[in-house]
């Protein structure tokens, strides 16, 4: 049983998510790529400082570490492309590298649920041909949205499939989820022309990376 000052060391280790919480609210306020960039940095360094001890033998987190950087850099590529369509494939090209990271962590701890996963795969694959397909005429940006997609997706199966305590679990499942979200939204508005729902995809993207500190967090203070 936890003593209280155990319990008083988690409360204040879990504030270090304030970091990045704070830094995702001063980039909803444009204030710049910094501090747009400052949910996933602030996630790398917490991973940093609570496993510490660990990173030598802990593959799982720099997996989500590697997960990170990739996502800062894809997001560079997206918030500075300029109309430049070059741009906006070498954005989905870290992130797809980036939830390589998040599924690697996924089967390092668990198993694709595959029913979920053919389910998700068969939504989202006739959403891209009735919908997105038509309306891109660049054949390099169609593959690299088809190639996304599908990432995404065994990515999220990844995720559901996780062997963890449920705050965990549930978290990282949340995490995933809402980057997938967040996608979508931007498929709708990049593609589709689609803007009202414009105003989440920061948010939940920033969330995104919030929940899945979170999870790793969790793991480490509290079954610790």
């Amino acid at each position: 049983m936890k003593t209280n000052t155990e319990t008083s060391r988690q409360k204040r280790l879990y504030a270090l998510l304030l970091i990045p919480a704070f830094s995702a609210v001063l980039a909803l306020n444009h204030f710049g790529f910094f501090f747009k960039s400052g949910s996933a940095g602030g996630g790398i360094l917490i991973l940093l400082v609570l496993y510490f001890n660990q990173l030598k033998r802990s593959k799982d987190v720099w997996a989500i570490i590697a997960a990170f950087l990739f996502s800062i850099g894809g997001d560079w590529f997206l918030s500075h492309r300029h109309g430049e369509p070059e741009r906006f494939v070498a954005g989905i090209a870290l992130f797809f590298i980036a939830h390589i990271g998040y599924l690697w962590y996924a089967l390092l701890k668990g198993r694709i649920r595959w029913i979920f996963t053919l389910i998700l795969l068969v939504a989202y694959l006739l959403f891209f041909f009735l919908k997105l397909s038509p309306v891109i005429n660049d054949q390099s940006l169609m593959f690299a949205a088809l190639v996304y997609l599908l990432i995404s997706c065994f990515s999220l199966g990844g995720a559901v499939g996780l062997e963890a305590p449920a705050p965990e679990r549930l978290a990282y499942i949340f995490g995933i989820f809402l980057i997938l979200f967040s996608d979508t939204i931007i498929a709708f508005r990049e593609f589709l022309g689609y803007r009202e729902l414009s105003f989440l995809i920061l948010p939940t993207y920033y969330l995104a990376h919030l929940a899945i500190t979170f999870s790793l967090m969790y793991r480490k203070i509290a079954l610790n």
